[in-house]
């Protein structure tokens, strides 16, 4: 079994999100701790709200008062509902929060039964309850449950790959080559990507982006990668650097192959499910686009937005650090895709921290023009005077460049 702690400041929007399951017929309440039972009308958010008020009023200064665990056991697990029960109440007594209100609501919606506890930090006396070393202690207690309750083992999402750590370029050290050559010899055997976009978010974490170029030499076009350091913000200070300047392993021949075996691989991956419930609870414990990264980020997930000209969003991709792989929204779920999350923060558009430039072929040309080495090779030089192709993951923007443009026409139209 995984328990997955979300720590936010929206206890409404968890209530919500949980009791829209039970009022769409995808769960139930299974119970409730210092908090009455309903028999004769259903349960609202509202009535579980106000049992939560006077602990949250006691200390307003905690920036998260909000707990939002989810317990999942193994799909092959048949837990009933009496179990499920015994669990909870045993999971967050030892957690410390036997003596807090708390609902506990099962999900149906999916094969994979598994239960969400929703509570609260604080203390009637407006102490917090402390979270140190809560996901050592989780890990732990649900052992404990495994043995007790006969339950598989859950193999906690394992890194694939070597245990590598790899440190973001840092241009102000100098000697950026081989910074980048330390990553990205390694980074396509680590982590699982199914799209060229995909590959370029997670280089983004690393101060690193590349351009797909191709060119035609000897009458014959060819195809390649060119990388660049970043600051930052996403802005290129480097020229750029050739793939093959770092083994084969940063090509466009390895890179496709990467992508290949990662759609295969991740296809039935079961850290796709829990990464798609993680992401779900911090959307129901954060009203922000920022706080929701931060949260994310706390459980070893980036997020990485694109944006258009207009600040409208065209691209959302998660990257999931403990089990080293890479996820368009899209392909998590259609309730995940960009224009979904573009849809929910509206009004808020704060700066995104992924480079979010047009890819135009003119911004392309200029920019290689500017850094262009006077010593290239002959192949280099064509793939740079031909035209430069944008990433896999910009076919999300022209789609949404198309539905805008015809917009646009009917409103002249009109």
């Amino acid at each position: 079994m995984i328990a997955k702690i979300g720590k936010g400041d929206n206890l409404w929007g968890a209530l919500k999100y949980n009791q829209q399951k039970v009022d769409n017929q995808n769960g139930t309440v299974l119970f409730t701790n210092k908090i009455p039972d309903l028999w004769d009308r259903p349960y609202t958010v509202q009535f579980f709200h106000q049992y939560f008020e006077p602990y949250l009023i006691a200390n307003n200064k905690t920036e998260k008062p909000l707990r939002h665990i989810s317990l999942n056991p193994d799909p092959e697990d048949q837990v009933d509902d009496k179990n499920y029960r015994k669990m909870a109440r045993q999971y967050m007594q030892e957690m410390g929060y036997g003596d807090q209100p708390y609902v506990v609501f099962k999900h149906t919606d999916i094969d994979r039964t598994h239960i969400h506890i929703v509570t609260t930090c604080v203390q009637l006396d407006g102490k917090k309850i402390s979270d140190r070393y809560d996901h050592h202690r989780s890990m732990e207690i649900c052992r404990t449950l495994e043995q007790q309750y006969h339950l598989k083992v859950a193999n906690e999402i394992k890194s694939t790959g070597k245990n590598l750590i790899f440190k973001p370029v840092d241009y102000k050290k100098g000697n950026i080559k081989t910074q980048l050559s330390a990553i990205l010899r390694h980074i396509p055997q680590t982590y699982n990507f199914q799209t060229v976009g995909s590959y370029n978010a997670l280089l983004s974490q690393f101060n690193i982006t590349l351009e797909e170029v191709s060119g035609e030499r000897h009458g014959k076009m060819k195809k390649g990668f060119v990388y660049f350091a970043t600051d930052e913000n996403g802005k290129k200070i480097s020229p750029p650097f050739k793939s093959s300047l770092f083994g084969k392993h940063a090509g466009t021949e390895h890179i496709r192959s990467v992508m290949e075996r990662s759609k295969i691989k991740m296809k039935n991956d079961p850290s796709k499910w829990l990464l798609q419930r993680t992401i779900e609870t911090a959307i129901s414990t954060s009203n922000s686009e920022s706080s929701f990264k931060k949260q994310l980020l706390e459980q070893g997930i980036a997020t990485v937005i694109r944006k258009n000209d207009r600040g409208r969003m065209y691209g959302i991709t998660f990257i999931d650090h403990h089990s080293k792989s890479v996820w368009n929204g899209s392909q998590l779920s259609k309730k995940l895709s960009a224009n979904a999350f573009d849809t929910l923060w509206e009004g808020t558009k704060p700066t995104t921290a992924f480079n979010n430039h047009r890819h135009d072929d003119a911004s392309h040309e200029n920019h290689t023009e500017k850094y262009l080495p006077k010593d290239v090779p002959e192949l280099f030089e064509g793939f740079f005077g031909g035209l430069l192709s944008a990433d896999t993951d910009n076919q999300e923007e022209q789609i949404f460049e198309s539905q805008m443009k015809k917009r646009q026409r009917k409103r002249r139209k009109t």
